[in-house]
């Protein structure tokens, strides 16, 4: 057992309990190597959400493109650990859909509280979806007042990370914002590092 495996089956056996049986279902769900009963957890009626959660991640894992649109929706939940073992899931999944859909969590503003995990999905995966979904993103944490600056830093981090000219703009903007700045300042230095170590286009991704 892989540890992010682990470390989801301690926290969803607590979650499953106190019963026995609920803490045994759940150990046969993170044993079984039958993806057929793992899928058919997903379109059952009245599944709890720890049970879910177990076979989306086990299928993820697996490469069994049934996990992506449960996995999605733990990738924006409320409860970070969920949204941190779907990311895993979603990465090692590697299905095509999930950077569009990453990019879509990232800038729905009615979900901008939970949109730290697809912001750094959307850095790790290097899509063509990243870059400009990282910058609107960023753009409208930089709000004065705005309540979800620990999204806008992931944001300032993973252009940083990119190094992709089109950042540019929006790291300057980020350079005056209280909590950003000194990450803005650090992203700016590595695409300036990218640009003369490379020419204008080597940090285009």
């Amino acid at each position: 057992m892989d540890e992010e495996l682990r470390s989801l089956a301690d926290r969803l056996r607590d979650e499953a309990g106190p019963s026995a049986d609920a803490v045994a279902a759940c150990d046969r769900l993170v044993a079984t190597a039958d993806l057929e009963a793992l899928a058919g957890v997903l379109t059952a009626a009245e599944q709890p959400l720890w049970a879910r959660e177990v076979a989306a991640f086990r299928l993820g894992c697996a490469g069994d493109r049934r996990a992506f649109e449960a996995l999605v929706l733990l990738l924006n939940h409320r409860d970070p650990e969920r949204c941190v073992s779907a990311a895993h899931a979603l990465e090692i999944l590697a299905d095509p859909r999930t950077p569009r859909a990453a990019a879509a969590l990232a800038t729905n503003e009615l979900r901008a509280a939970y949109a730290l995990m697809p912001v750094r999905l959307l850095t790790r995966l290097r899509a063509p979806e990243s870059v400009p979904a990282l910058i609107t993103a960023l753009r409208r944490r930089l709000v004065p007042g705005d309540p979800h600056w620990r999204v806008g830093l992931a944001c300032v981090e993973g252009l940083g990370e990119l190094r992709d000219e089109r950042g540019r703009g929006v790291l300057e903007a980020a350079v005056r914002h209280p909590k950003l700045g000194i990450v803005a300042v650090i992203a700016l230095e590595r695409l300036r590092g990218q640009v003369d170590g490379g020419g204008a286009g080597a940090g285009l991704r």
